[in-house]
């Protein structure tokens, strides 16, 4: 009679802290959600990008002569021209999006697969007392489109030099700072916690990761 009732206990105990297990892991994950949902839009990377956009141009006289072409470079018909340039470029990434989708956990190990990240250039500045240029007599100044033109020109590389910079690593590495003290406070040891991606980024990913409307509205304020 009594062994039966040690039995009959021993399987309820054994039974209640099964219940409580899972009970700790169905509620922790959507815990974890919410407050990772909190940290809302988060800026992970910042560049600061300094460029010199240089063009140069010849005076030539083009003609025709017995039905050949041909183009003669006029002397003194040069132009040259530096513009400095600086950039802000900033990298962040959202969690309005993040759900339950983005977290795996298997036993005590746990990866948080990060939203694709953004690129935004929050600020570009051409440095006017810095232009240099250069310009023979025979030719006039640049103009002030001219200058326009080749200040956007610079804007533009800046742009497609952004998928050399790895600043994707940068901002899973910096997300993974902000993430991983929060999680391990929900019980889970650093070792066993991963952060990434959902994939590895391609040059041509970037044409979606980066945001265009701020590139532009940084042209408009020029």
């Amino acid at each position: 009679m009594y062994l039966c009732l040690a039995v009959a206990f021993c399987f309820f105990a054994c039974g209640k802290g099964s219940n409580e297990q899972e009970a700790e892991t169905v509620d922790t994950i959507p815990m974890m959600v919410m407050q990772i949902q909190k940290c809302s839009r988060l800026y992970t990377t910042e560049y600061h990008v300094h460029k010199i956009v240089t063009h140069d141009d010849k005076l030539s006289w083009k003609g025709s002569f017995m039905k050949k072409d041909f183009s003669v470079d006029i002397p003194m018909g040069k132009r040259k021209i530096a513009i400095p340039i600086d950039a802000t470029i900033k990298a962040y990434v959202d969690f309005a999006g993040f759900s339950e989708a983005n977290v795996k956990r298997t036993g005590d190990k746990i990866e948080i697969i990060l939203p694709d990240p953004k690129v935004t250039v929050t600020g570009t500045r051409v440095d006017h007392d810095g232009i240099r240029q250069y310009v023979s007599f025979m030719r006039g100044n640049f103009s002030d489109a001219e200058l326009t033109e080749l200040a956007k020109q610079g804007r533009d590389s800046i742009v497609a030099d952004i998928p050399k910079m790895g600043i994707e690593k940068m901002a899973m590495e910096s997300a993974a700072r902000t993430l991983i003290p929060m999680i391990e406070q929900m019980g889970f040891r650093e070792e066993n916690i991963t952060i990434s991606f959902r994939k590895l980024f391609s040059t041509d990913d970037y044409k979606a990761i980066i945001d265009n409307t701020t590139v532009e509205n940084e042209r408009k304020k020029q």
